[in-house]
Order: structure tokens, then C-alpha cells, then sequence
């Protein structure tokens, strides 16, 4: 039964985005252990509260994250 587990900052993916994601990961396991695994590949898409996630000891919030995304553009 395999399980991925994806988390991110709230507020950053939108609902469609996660639900993307939960396709393309799930094909993604599919594609290396098999179409029998389909009914049990379990994908969670788990928000993470602005501020509560650091990189290199620095607080990381949404509209950080956000104005990165924005400049990548």
C-alpha cells in the first residue's frame, strides 16, 4: 500500500492544484509498481500553517512563498 505524503504552506495550492498533484503522483507510483497498486495508493496533500515551516532556521510564511513564485515568473 503505498503512501505519499505532501506537504505544503496553507494557502499556497489551490484546491485544483492539490488535485493535480494527487493525479500526477499517484500515476507516477502507478508507473513504477503497477496498475495493481492503483486501489490502494494513498496520496495526502497536507497544509502546513504560514509560519510554521522554516528553511535554514528562518520562519517561512504564505506571502513569502507567494512573492517567490511571483518573481519565478
Amino acid at each position: 500500500m503505498p503512501l505519499a505524503q505532501i506537504k505544503g504552506i496553507s494557502g499556497v495550492l489551490t484546491l485544483e492544484q492539490k488535485q493535480e498533484m494527487i493525479k500526477k503522483v499517484t500515476e507516477a507510483i502507478i508507473s513504477v509498481e503497477g496498475e495493481g497498486v492503483r486501489p490502494v495508493t494513498w496520496v495526502v496533500v497536507e497544509d502546513v500553517p504560514s509560519g510554521q515551516w522554516g528553511v535554514g532556521g528562518d520562519l517561512v510564511t504564505t506571502s513569502a512563498v507567494q512573492e517567490m513564485i511571483e518573481a519565478k515568473k
